[in-house]
């Protein structure tokens, strides 16, 4: 009871958790409560609000709320085994996502893993309480689940264990959660499941928690999710339009580094968490978070196609683009730029091909290599698809391009995936035109505004405008001349970008 009495107590098993590195990434309650902080006070003070954790893990979420309910209704319902009775029964719901978070959950919230117990804060007929965990199978279509994605090799595992079918998201049917008429929906949804590719080859899952959710029709909608839905990405593009085009979004709360919501974890691209609100349409008060400074601001998403983290980058970005029609997202190539994979086996002899760094210039066949875009024969900028591979905190200077991780191929030379052509030209003084250009911190600035991740592919340079003509080597100076970047503005983005050298 004094668990869910205070407000302060120490030490909270559910902090220690949260800063276990593990497969589950675990909210902290100073967390949970930041996000519960976005509703407005009164909800608590309602007995008719319902809520609903649809991944619950440790319970922290419905605890937390728990509390607020306990001291919001003390005057409505007085006494104090009546008010817990009603708050437990009537309106915290969670679904777990597997069957230990389910009795950890129970365990956090009714002081019982069991809650028909007699050690239960609240007695229950049976052992689930309102926190259930129903162990479902994925539904297989040609290798995948219909729902979410999973590779059927990866997860099909019979009955001895966990299937990560999780029951929120392979619902076909939401009629019973409909007729509960949840008021608000909270969580911190599982990220990713193997999808069967090469390596570590994943697939979100997270989007699909956030859809289900919205299809509720709850009042509020708050999750954490990572931020890497701002670029899109592999089964996030139509996630990523209708987030961005939702004005019921109120609020965007989002951590560059990863870390700092959750120490024991470390994912490129960050964390973020939101307020959606039915009744709410109008722009979003986004918050970017780093260092434990805050910067906010009130803008619309869907101002560009990719989302700009940084409120203080949207000037500057506006200030360069709206001069340009074209940008370099046309010019930079797509992967695979002549058809070689990234474990393309080098031949004796052949076309000249750049492998990954450590193998070098080796030999490709000259039937192999796909000249579609016509490149070959051009002087070409070679660039390396993950150039940041190793930094996962984007709040510190994030580094891109310099002499060591990009090549120059000459005429006749091509390369395999581990490589995308930032820029193809007919003579060696436009190539190293073309990469004075790329180089400088100003245009490495604008790409950062796009990136969420360790790749940095065709589609990161939507903002950096095509100068068409490259007949001189550039610099900062220059570029800062020619789009009216003031003094501090250019302190901005040098404290943004590393050093090459």
């Amino acid at each position: 009871m004094s668990n869910l009495n205070s407000s302060i107590y120490n030490p909270d098993v559910l902090s220690c958790i949260a800063n276990l590195s593990n497969d589950e990434v675990f909210t902290s309650p100073a967390v949970a409560n930041e996000m519960l902080d976005m509703l407005p006070p009164e909800i608590f003070e309602s007995p008719d609000t319902k809520f609903l954790d649809p991944a619950t893990k440790t319970g922290v979420f419905l605890r937390e709320i728990a509390k607020r309910l306990i001291k919001g209704l003390a005057r409505k319902i007085p006494d104090l085994q009546e008010r817990l009775d009603h708050i437990f029964h009537e309106q915290l719901f969670g679904i777990a996502v597997t069957e230990l978070t389910s009795l950890l959950a129970r365990r956090s919230l009714y002081c019982s893993k069991y809650p028909n117990s007699i050690y239960s804060v609240s007695k229950f007929d049976d052992v689930t309480g309102n926190i259930r965990f129903t162990n479902l199978k994925h539904t297989w279509v040609k290798g995948k689940c219909k729902f979410c994605g999973a590779a059927q090799s990866e997860y099909d595992r019979g009955d001895f264990a966990e299937q990560h079918a999780y029951e929120f998201i392979h619902l076909d049917n939401l009629e019973e959660l409909r007729k509960m008429k949840f008021d608000v929906i909270i969580g911190n949804p599982p990220y990713q499941l193997s999808d069967g590719g090469n390596g570590k080859s994943a697939k979100p899952i997270y989007h699909h928690f956030v859809e289900q959710a919205k299809k509720l029709n709850p009042k509020y909608l708050i999750m954490i999710i990572p931020s890497r839905w701002f670029a899109g990405g592999k089964g996030l593009v139509d996630f990523r339009n209708e987030m961005l085009n939702d004005r019921h979004i109120r609020k965007l709360v989002d951590y560059e580094n990863f870390k700092e919501v959750f120490p024991g974890v470390d994912l490129a691209g960050g964390a973020c968490y939101f307020l959606w609100e039915k009744n709410y349409n109008g722009p979003c008060e986004v918050v970017n978070c780093n260092l434990g400074i805050r910067i906010k601001a009130e803008r619309y998403l869907n101002e560009y196609n990719t989302f700009i983290r940084q409120n203080l980058a949207v000037s500057i970005v506006r200030k360069i683009i709206n001069k340009y029609n074209e940008f370099l997202d046309e010019r930079v190539s797509s992967r695979k730029p002549f058809g070689l994979s990234t474990n393309y086996k080098p031949v004796n002899k052949g076309i000249p091909c750049w492998f990954i760094q450590r193998i070098g210039l080796k030999y490709a066949a000259e039937k192999d290599v796909d000249d579609t875009k016509q490149y070959l024969n051009k002087w070409k900028l070679l660039a390396p698809k993950a150039p940041i591979a190793g930094q996962t905190d984007f709040g510190k200077p994030v580094g891109f391009y310099y002499e060591g991780n990009t090549r120059i191929a000459k005429p006749g030379e091509c390369c395999t995936e581990s490589w995308i052509v930032l820029g193809a030209f007919l003579s060696e003084r436009e190539v190293n035109n073309y990469k004075s250009y790329i180089f400088t911190k100003v245009v490495r600035f604008l790409l950062l505004q796009t990136v969420v991740s360790q790749d940095v592919t065709k589609k990161n340079y939507c903002f950096v405008p095509d100068l068409i003509s490259y007949n001189k080597i550039y610099t900062d100076k220059d570029l800062c001349k020619l789009w009216n970047i003031t003094e501090a503005e250019w302190l901005y983005i040098d404290s943004r970008i590393a050093n090459t050298n």
